[in-house]
């Protein structure tokens, strides 16, 4: 058994007969009364963030957890089919395990996927991914002025809002977790 003062940002712990990851945390001293230790946690299921105030000293239950890294290679249905890279073995895991970051995941990028035990917890994407324009309409020449974009499909499938001056056919770094365009990558 672990207590408050065993807390850092990352850690899972199981709370309310569920399984969360410290986002952060804050030890608290007022003037009068006992400490306290302030946290926000996110439930690895279902990816809501609860705040809560746990009494400073308090008895927790923390999970270990394992990190192993897969290579996506492709979707069935429901299910994404990942590669172990060290036993070729490959698994199962179903798509709502990453959300909405599966629009900008394409084969063979590799993913690191959470187990407790034999259960797979949540499937963690790189940050950023390097995609293609596949199409996008041109831009209408003289319209700078403000921060302007325009509709592009990726090689994914998934369509991005991008400046004027992306073409088709350019590589681009998408940032999975808001589904953004960042910047041109030089080939």
């Amino acid at each position: 058994m672990a207590t408050t003062a065993d807390f850092r940002n990352g850690l899972i712990i199981k709370f309310k007969n569920d399984l969360y990851t410290v986002i952060e945390f804050q030890h608290v001293k007022p003037g009068k009364g006992g400490a306290f230790v302030r946290t926000m946690l996110k439930n690895l299921r279902s990816g809501k963030v609860l705040d809560n105030t746990f009494r400073s000293g308090e008895t927790l239950d923390i999970v270990r957890v394992e990190r192993r890294k897969y290579q996506y290679l492709y979707r069935d249905g429901e299910h994404l089919v990942c590669m172990d890279n060290g036993t070729y073995e490959q698994i199962n895991v179903p798509s709502a395990h990453i959300g909405d970051g599966i629009n900008y995941l394409k084969e063979n990028e590799e993913v690191e996927i959470l187990f407790n035990g034999e259960e797979i917890i949540s499937v963690d994407i790189p940050i950023f991914i390097n995609l293609k324009v596949v199409s996008v309409e041109p831009g209408a020449k003289g319209d700078t002025v403000s921060n302007v974009t325009k509709p592009a499909t990726l090689e994914t499938g998934a369509t991005v809002n991008v400046p004027l001056f992306v073409n088709e056919g350019e590589l681009l770094k998408i940032d999975t977790r808001t589904g953004s365009y960042v910047e041109r990558v030089k080939a």
